[in-house]
């Protein structure tokens, strides 16, 4: 049994820690994120700078080299297995990929990615869901290029549907 004197320290403890797990997932403030916009119902306009995979891969430039991000499903669904593709004109060493939300702590998920063919890194990715109804998740990959260390990162919606503007 504890001391009557370490249990107010105790719950107090459970209780803070209990606060910090109910305000997981909500946005840092009620300001949205630049390109993150409401209309007069307050439904979220979906910022056009993100990745859309319904229409085409998301490419990035380091120097002349292109690297390409391609995830399936397109919508990007929260907590289902998503296959995510990472292609580069030129091969990449010491690849290390994560993600992590872009707008919010949700954790950190390694990505681990096996070279599946020439410049072509595949792997597996599952990442929870967040009631906001707009989550947007960040994917970065370090490598080297060249003899030179180099970072890219993708920005893109869970839960996303096409956009057709």
């Amino acid at each position: 049994m504890l001391p009557k004197r370490k249990l107010p320290v105790i719950s107090f403890i459970s209780v803070l820690f209990s606060t910090l797990l109910m305000s997981g997932c909500e946005p840092a403030s009620d300001t949205p994120e630049p390109g993150l916009e409401t209309d007069a119902e307050g439904a979220f306009e979906i910022d056009q700078s993100l990745c859309d995979f319904h229409h085409t891969s998301c490419e990035k430039q380091v120097g002349n080299t292109v690297i390409s991000l391609r995830i399936s499903p397109e919508n990007t669904p929260s907590e289902k297995p998503l296959s995510v593709t990472l292609t580069s004109t030129e091969p990449l060493t010491n690849l290390a990929v994560r993600v992590e939300g872009r707008d919010m702590f949700m954790g950190v998920i390694p990505l681990f990615l096996d070279e599946t063919s020439k410049n072509t890194y595949q792997g597996t990715l599952i990442y929870g869901s967040c009631s906001s109804n707009y989550m947007v998740w960040r994917l970065i990959a370090s490598f080297d290029l060249n003899g030179e260390n180099s970072v890219v990162m993708y920005d893109f919606l869970a839960d996303s549907q096409p956009n057709n503007g």
